[in-house]
């Protein structure tokens, strides 16, 4: 796959980030905000496209983001958890006991 063109669209305490595969649908990773703290509750990349390491991209950018708004993650989504759990390098942003 080449590069991910990753879109976020925010409406109030609600966010995604988005990638558009055309006619092969979308992968999204979406959240809530809870005062500073970013709770990413789903993730989905359409079947065929999985494998690809486009969820992992949309992780890397949420994380990216809330490094830059001052923001903690939460990962209630379990592929998040996971992908967290396994990248330490992530953790200055992992919002205490999660």
């Amino acid at each position: 796959m080449g590069e991910t063109m990753i879109t976020e669209t925010r409406d109030g305490a609600l966010g995604r980030y988005a990638v558009s595969h055309g006619k092969d649908g979308e992968s999204e990773l979406t959240y809530t905000m809870q005062g500073q703290v970013m709770v990413i509750g789903h993730t989905f990349t359409p079947p065929a496209l999985r494998g690809h390491g486009i969820a992992a991209r949309l992780v890397e950018r949420a994380v990216e983001d809330a490094r830059k708004r001052g923001w903690t993650i939460n990962p209630v989504c379990p592929y998040v958890r996971i992908k967290m759990d396994r990248t330490p390098a992530m953790n200055d942003v992992r919002e205490a006991g999660t």
